[in-house]
């Protein structure tokens, strides 16, 4: 198998969720990892999988990760797996009636992330999924490195469902 984790990290949360994903879809001669200012886009038409991630910034995804995305040529990941995940903050971690609303209404970065790489020809396979930091900068929650390791497996499996928190 081909594959490639592709993410943005501001605090170096979301690049321990990248690397642990990666590790648990293969070793590094089949899983390439790369920040979303490295990515050789012309090698993206030869992966089997790509699994992109970013930090969820005004509930989208980071600038450097649409950059990314814009990037992609159209069409070029037919027959590519796809899925896409971030790292947020938790709702309950904020305590913020205010920002539950703009939450349910906006929502967090890995949505639009899966719906750029359907655009762009791929695959989505499992459902898009979030990583708990705390606070802004982190650390990651406890558990949330496991998680993205299991949620890489089903991934692998074929999965579609995925246990959302």
């Amino acid at each position: 198998m081909k594959g490639m984790v592709v993410y943005d990290s501001v605090h170096g949360n979301t690049e321990r969720v990248a690397r642990a994903i990666a590790g648990a879809l293969g070793p590094p001669e089949e899983i390439a990892l790369y920040r979303v200012t490295d990515v050789p886009v012309e090698q993206l038409e030869e992966l089997d999988i790509l699994v992109v991630g970013a930090p969820t910034h005004a509930f989208r995804p980071s600038p450097k990760a649409r950059a990314f995305l814009k990037r992609i040529p159209s069409n070029s990941l037919k027959g590519v797996k796809v899925a896409a995940f971030d790292t947020r903050v938790s709702e309950d971690d904020l305590g913020s009636g205010i920002f539950s609303f703009f939450v349910q209404f906006f929502g967090y970065a890995a949505k639009p992330i899966a719906k750029r790489l359907d655009k762009k020809g791929g695959d989505v396979v499992g459902s898009p999924q979030g990583f708990f930091v705390k606070g802004t900068e982190g650390p990651l929650n406890e558990g949330e490195i496991q998680r993205a390791e299991e949620w890489a497996t089903r991934l692998l499996a074929g999965r579609q469902g995925s246990r959302q928190p």
